[in-house]
This record gives structure tokens, sequence and C-alpha cells, in this order.
């Protein structure tokens, strides 16, 4: 009954420092909270009671041969305390393991917000290309844009931007078809921006140019 009491004071001992180790090594991030330090001696206190339920399921002899032994009594002290400590890195882990995942998860959602940006920066011009406005209705009962404000190389160009199978054009796409080299085709897609004939987005691929809707009515008009 002796060895009993003394296993049973050296539980409630270690466990409770257990806890107390435990609660200060997380409390240097946090403000003193006696509540959570009784909570977490008795966590320390219920886990070490624990071990003798561990040590038979192992088949262990410790608790017995502890009795008049020092040298195994240590033994079970260090058992007790390791695992009166243990939920300490257990928490440690699962926490650690939630702060990587919700860091990769803002990294992701960081991806998506930066490609969603550059996917409507991309559309923006079609869905204006598309979306009939107001102004637009009232532009079309007034005289529309005179031809022979574009030379015959701004008018072949807008013609090439606004024909083409693609409604974002590479530089060198453009150059090929319209036959014209790439600095004279770079200064007239910058005429026909400052026009407001054409417009130029920059994606994934680069830089790409697009006709706006004044200039596809300056085409039908016979630019």
């Amino acid at each position: 009954m002796g060895h009993f009491s003394s296993l049973v004071f050296i539980m409630i001992l270690v466990g409770a420092a257990g806890g107390i180790i435990n609660y200060y090594t997380i409390a240097t991030r946090r403000t003193a909270d006696l509540n959570l330090l009784i909570r977490f001696v008795m966590l320390g206190i219920f886990v070490t009671f624990l071990v003798p339920f561990v040590l038979s399921v192992f088949g262990s002899s410790l608790i017995v041969d502890s009795e008049g032994d020092p040298a195994n009594l240590l033994n079970y002290v260090a058992i007790c305390l390791a695992v009166a400590i243990s939920p300490r890195f257990f928490m440690s882990n699962v926490s650690d393991n939630v702060l990587a995942e919700a860091r990769s998860t803002n990294d992701r959602v960081d991806m998506l917000q930066y490609q969603l940006r550059q996917l409507q920066e991309e559309l923006l011009p079609l869905i204006d290309t598309e979306t009939e406005d107001d102004a637009l209705a009232e532009y079309s009962n007034e005289v529309a844009p005179v031809p022979d404000e574009l030379d015959s190389t701004s008018s072949k160009v807008l013609k090439t931007l606004g024909c083409g199978r693609f409604i974002y054009r590479s530089l060198a796409g453009l150059c090929r078809e319209a036959d014209t080299d790439e600095s004279t085709m770079v200064k007239t897609l910058g005429f026909l921006t400052l026009k407001s004939l054409a417009g130029k987005v920059g994606g994934r691929k680069g830089v790409r140019w697009y006709i706006t809707e004044r200039g596809r009515r300056l085409i039908e008009a016979g630019a």
C-alpha cells in the first residue's frame, strides 16, 4: 500500500510539473492566464495516470520492479514526465501543420487573384466591344469619322486588327499580315491608340493589340 501511494504521489507531482512545463512553453507569446495554467496541469496529471495502463499493455513489470529499486523508480518518473509533456509536442505539431496549410492556402489564393486580374485585363476590351453603350447609340446618329484622317498604312493596320481570326494580335503577327516592318507597325499602333481606334493589353503571352469599337465603326464606314 505504501508503494502504491508513492506511485500515485509521483504521478500527481510529475503530471503537474509536466503541465507547468507545457504552459510556460507557450506562455511566452501570451499573457498570464491562471485558467489556462490549471487546464495544463490537469491535463498533465490525467495523461500521467495512463502510464500504468500503457505499461501493462506492453507487458512491462516496471511498476512492480520499482518497489525498493531507486533506478527503476527513476525510470518510472522519467516515463511519467515524458508522457506529461507529450501533449505539448502534439499541439505544437498540429498548430504548425495548420499554420503551414493556412500559408499554402493564402499563397494559392493570392496566385488565383493575380491570375484573375490578368484574365480580367484581357477580357475587358472584349466586354467593352460586345457591350452596347448609350454614348455609341447617340454616336451612330452623328457623322462618322472621316476616313481621310488615316493614311494608307494606318488604314491597312486597322483593317488587319479588325479582320483577323484573333481578337488580341501580336506585333509579329500584325507585321506579317500587314507586310510592314516592326518599327513602322509600332508607330502606327501608337497612333491608332491615341485616336482610340486601337488598344493594347498585357497578358501571360506579353503585350497584345486589339481594335476598339470606334475602330470597327471606322472600318465599316470605309476606312
